[in-house]
């Protein structure tokens, strides 16, 4: 029964799905991380099921691009490009550790965010559009595979804040049980994408492992760890750098 409420929680937190309610505990979000891939699957799911309603019904391609990115967004609420514009905001202020975790902590939208999550959408676009069909089947594992690396991140590395969802996630998880359980969740979806798309995976991986690097390299140099923001913010960067692996091998081997 505990499983299938941390289900209910990881689908809570991070998906607009609707779930049964109940009080939580620390024991219903101790392996909730666990299910944060499944999230990622179920946005796969969609991506194709909209690929076969766009070969099915010849939508315009410009169409099917601009639905293609709206589905994460609608299915997660936008969860977690606040926090990449939050993370932007604080990127481009001036000030010291200090004032980028204050800045995450303001309500307010400033012209940096809008500007940079402008650029990510346009780069999204430009990418999606730019695929071929194997390889928009093939970025579909990337919703999955992004967020187990950020599970694992999250109960591996220093928090920057004492407190927020991000600090609490991590304090009630069992770290051990769920980094190895997202570690072969992990495994198990790289092994199947390569063998499906080859590749069209293999560049996702290192644009993947590219952004990971600089996600650690940001979060510990300008913030003194990770936050929920900073998490939102390596999420949203990594689908759409992997994308764009993707759509540049698409054009190569045209």
């Amino acid at each position: 029964m505990s499983i299938v409420k941390a289900i209910a929680v990881a689908f809570s937190m991070y998906s607009r799905i609707p779930m049964p309610r109940f009080n939580w505990n620390s024991q219903d979000m101790k392996y909730h991380l666990i299910f944060f891939p499944f999230v990622g699957a179920v946005i796969g799911v969609l991506e194709y099921g909209w690929l076969q309603l766009f070969k099915g019904f010849k939508i315009e391609q410009i169409v099917f691009a601009i639905i293609a990115i709206v589905i994460p967004i609608v299915f997660t609420g936008g969860f977690h490009i606040d926090g990449f514009m939050d993370t932007s905001d604080a990127l481009a202020s001036w000030g010291d550790k200090e004032k980028r975790l204050e800045i995450l902590k303001d309500s307010h939208v400033g012209a940096f965010a809008i500007i940079r999550l402008l650029v990510l959408v346009l780069v999204l676009f430009s990418a999606v559009m730019s695929m071929n069909e194997k390889g928009f089947m093939a970025w579909q594992f990337s919703f999955f595979s992004a967020r187990a690396v950020s599970g694992i991140c999250v109960v591996r590395n220093k928090k920057a804040k004492k407190d927020g969802i991000l600090k609490t996630s991590a304090d009630t998880a069992d770290d051990k049980i769920v980094m190895i359980a997202l570690a072969i969740l992990f495994v198990i979806s790289a092994v199947v994408a390569e063998g499906m798309f080859g590749m069209y995976w293999i560049v996702q991986l290192l644009a993947l492992l590219l952004v990971l690097i600089y996600y650690i390299y940001v979060a510990y140099s300008k913030f003194g760890g990770i936050t929920g923001d900073l998490a939102g913010w390596f999420l949203c960067k990594a689908e759409v750098y992997m994308a764009v692996a993707v759509a540049i091998y698409s054009l190569f081997i045209r």
